[in-house]
């Protein structure tokens, strides 16, 4: 068998052990070596990235003096052998475990998810009233909440701003929401630098609240509401496509000068194995899929390399007063072909009646924004990368807590192969 095969049936296997009842002894003995007894586990994450492995994240109920719940997670990815538990071997895998949040590559977890530390540091002595975790990509990367009120100063809003960009929020007052990006070493430094670039080339992102500190990106709430709720409620008919594009438009040259990340449709045979596994029942269709988008990947025309978002979709792009006021998540922005950050706007905006059945202006809006963007770049190219950013959401519908999940995932497929058609 050849190394990838080898490979990919190995992470199928760990895909299943995690979702299995045999995962409880693992559990079990981890937890008896830390004091406690096992009462309930139930599995809330399940993550897998081809070529590094399976990770599963564990709700647990213990007992020791008292009842307990903890949050345990199982890898089968390499890890630093000094800052996990040792969950022992099995057949392809060697299991590790630590306790949330104490995720040993996101090592500002634990920080930004102490109420009393995230005070301290972004409360500018105001009272910190609520803090949530909004998504956790184990080991790779987290995003919390924090909600503060009261901070004194002036009654200004909008806060002062320095050369650099960043808010002095300890002139504002009142109700302040701002966001902890938590990320692997380093990460939150370049991000910090895309951020001041973005801002000095007018392009409307979250301001930042400082330096990092721990590799956590502490950033202002955007404002807008998030372009989602706008194709949910009527296609987002109010919102030009021009629009859209023009903020890509206004990218800075100095995003060439930044290490380059691969598109969505640069791993398609790793989101291919990915939904594969998700949905083994249809394995021999996602490989011809995946086979034919290679082919029409080498054969259409990607065009020239140009400053781009990386990640460009309805979920990190916020509207107000029918314009694009913000933009999200740019920690992929530098250089890259502007089809890929199209396509990944089609890719996603074309899923979206498989995550949410309210969804049911999409077709509309599809045609509306395909239609635009198709006269600025290779038709063909950009429905094969369509194709291929909606591949790469197949095995993502197990992580949505749905019952029902192979339901929409077998649906994302379904969409996928449909984009081929664009």
């Amino acid at each position: 068998m050849r190394k990838g095969a080898h490979r990919d049936e190995a992470e199928h296997r760990q895909v299943q052990y995690l979702s299995s009842a045999a995962v409880r002894g693992r559990l079990g003995e981890v937890l008896d070596g830390q004091g406690y007894h096992l009462d309930h586990a139930e599995l809330v994450d399940l993550q897998h990235r081809p070529g590094a492995g399976a990770t599963g994240v564990f709700r647990v109920h213990v007992t020791e003096d008292e009842s307990e719940e903890l949050f345990v997670a199982l890898t089968a990815e390499a890890v630093p052998e000094d800052s996990v538990l040792a969950a022992g071997e099995d057949g392809d895998a060697t299991w590790s475990a630590w306790f949330h949040p104490h995720d040993p590559l996101l090592t500002g977890l634990a920080l930004a998810s102490d109420p009393a530390t995230v005070a301290a540091l972004w409360g500018r002595g105001g009272t910190l009233v609520d803090l949530q975790t909004i998504s956790y990509r184990p080991l790779r990367r987290a995003v919390l909440r924090a909600v503060v009120t009261g901070v004194p100063g002036s009654s200004d809003a909008s806060g002062d701003h320095d050369a650099s960009g960043t808010l002095d929020i300890s002139s504002a007052s009142g109700r302040r929401t701002v966001f902890l990006k938590v990320m692997r070493a380093g990460l939150a430094t370049r991000l910090h630098h895309r951020h001041t670039l973005l801002a000095a080339a007018g392009v409307p992102v979250p301001v930042v609240l400082g330096p990092p500190v721990a590799d956590v990106l502490a950033l202002e709430q955007g404002e807008g509401e998030v372009l989602a709720n706008a194709i949910m409620a009527n296609g987002a008919r109010q919102v030009e496509p021009a629009d859209v594009v023009g903020i890509l438009d206004r990218m800075p040259a100095d995003l060439l000068e930044l290490p380059r990340r691969d598109a969505w449709s640069d791993r398609t045979p790793d989101y291919g194995h990915a939904a594969a596994t998700a949905l083994p029942d249809q394995a021999r269709r996602i490989r011809s899929l995946v086979d034919h988008l290679q082919r029409q990947l080498t054969v259409t025309d990607r065009g020239p390399v140009v400053p781009t978002h990386g990640d460009f979709y309805e979920a990190n792009l916020l509207v107000k007063q029918n314009r694009i006021s913000c933009v999200l998540d740019i920690d992929g922005a530098g250089p890259g072909h502007r089809v890929d950050d199209l396509a990944c706007f089609l890719g996603h905006l074309a899923v979206l009646p498989a995550v949410d059945r309210r969804y049911v202006h999409v077709d509309e809006a599809l045609r509306r924004f395909h239609g635009y963007f198709k006269t600025g770049v290779d038709p063909a190219a950009l429905a094969c990368r369509s194709a291929a950013v909606a591949l790469s959401l197949v095995a993502g519908a197990r992580d949505s807590g749905r019952g029902d999940w192979q339901r929409s995932a077998r649906q994302r497929l379904e969409i996928a192969e449909s984009l081929l058609d664009l």
